[in-house]
């Protein structure tokens, strides 16, 4: 009995050595550590840049845009998730509740900042407040690229956007058309900080003044592209003008709030409004006869073409500095023309 009392033990002591032995393989061919738990590795704490090309995650590339309260940047957003889709990159996109928010976009620059991305979109509120956070986003070594309206810096690698001086002066053409080439006219635009803003400001200004002699214009005022502001506005210059013949409206916000302005005050028919964008409000407008007409962007190729542009800076590959996504002139007589149809953002 005591020896096989001592065999058992050997035998026990023998099968235990040889289960640790096998424990502690199979350990070390799963990755576990001294407590049993799987690692991983953390990429939050570095750029996608260092870790994309490994197969290990998506690019990164957050777009801040101007806002969400138009559908005009409803449709740049479906562009840019078409080409996230196509180039399999991960996008977010957002923008302020209002087009006066400057300080709400910065804030909102900074915390994309913060996630390090691969790239950046960024449509520019004001021209000059997001140029310290562009810095910090090159000297991270991060591409930056502009959509609708550019900043003045040339740390942008590319601006994906409508020749907004052109867009206007096609629009002033349309104006001196509608009224006979004389009179009083006025613009609502949408700011005097954003590239967009200024350039269809003096891209309209510019070409009646050098086109038109005998049109006067007798009023530019600012409504942030906020409808209600813009129709005050309105109200305003057609009560301070009442032979005014015409106002311009410079985007979709600021058109409203000219149309709106012309029906309280019984002017249909009367004021020739010239607008800007294609919401499905101006477009009816539009269809009713109570605005003339109106410059369409390309919003889906815009957004398409910042990821495409962010996409190939990410990669090494050429940009264009100027990515010119097009503009055309709408009214009742092609509002349902085949090449129109897909550029109005209803």
């Amino acid at each position: 009995m005591r020896v096989n009392k001592r065999m058992m033990a050997v035998v026990m002591l023998l099968l235990t050595a040889i289960m640790l032995s096998a424990c502690g393989e199979v350990g070390k061919n799963n990755g576990t550590n001294g407590g049993g738990a799987k690692s991983t590795s953390n990429n939050s704490g570095t750029s996608g840049s260092e870790n994309k090309g490994k197969g290990q995650e998506k690019l990164y590339i957050p777009l801040i845009s101007k806002g969400f309260q138009h559908q005009f940047w409803q449709a740049v957003k479906q562009g840019a998730e078409k080409a996230a889709e196509e180039y399999d990159v991960q996008i977010t996109f957002e923008g302020p509740e209002t087009e006066s928010q400057v300080d709400k976009q910065i804030e909102m620059l900074q915390a994309a900042l913060d996630k390090k991305p691969d790239a950046l979109g960024l449509a520019a509120l004001d021209s000059q407040a997001a140029v310290q956070l562009l810095e910090k986003a090159k000297a991270a070594g991060i591409p930056v690229i502009g959509f609708d309206s550019g900043v003045d810096s040339d740390i942008p690698i590319a601006t994906a956007a409508t020749d907004n001086k052109a867009a206007a002066a096609l629009a002033a053409d349309k104006m001196a058309e509608y009224i006979g080439g004389e009179g009083e006219i006025a613009l609502i635009v949408h700011d005097q900080t954003s590239r967009t803003g200024v350039d269809r400001r003096d891209g309209f200004m510019e070409q009646i003044k050098e086109k038109y002699p005998d049109i006067q214009i007798v009023d530019v005022q600012y409504g942030g592209g906020d409808q209600l502001k813009s129709t005050d506005l309105a109200k305003a210059v057609m009560q301070a003008h009442p032979d005014l013949k015409g106002i311009f409206g410079s985007n979709e916000g600021s058109a409203i709030g000219v149309v709106n302005a012309v029906n309280e005050l019984g002017k249909i028919g009367k004021v020739t409004i010239i607008g800007f964008d294609s919401g499905k409000l101006q477009t009816d407008a539009i269809r009713h006869g109570t605005m003339a007409g109106a410059v369409t962007q390309d919003p889906i190729g815009i957004g398409y073409w910042t990821v495409k542009a962010a996409v190939m800076a990410v990669r090494g590959e050429a940009v264009e500095q100027s990515i010119d996504t097009g503009f055309h002139w709408y009214d009742q007589s092609n509002i349902d023309a085949e090449d129109i149809k897909p550029l109005l953002y209803e």
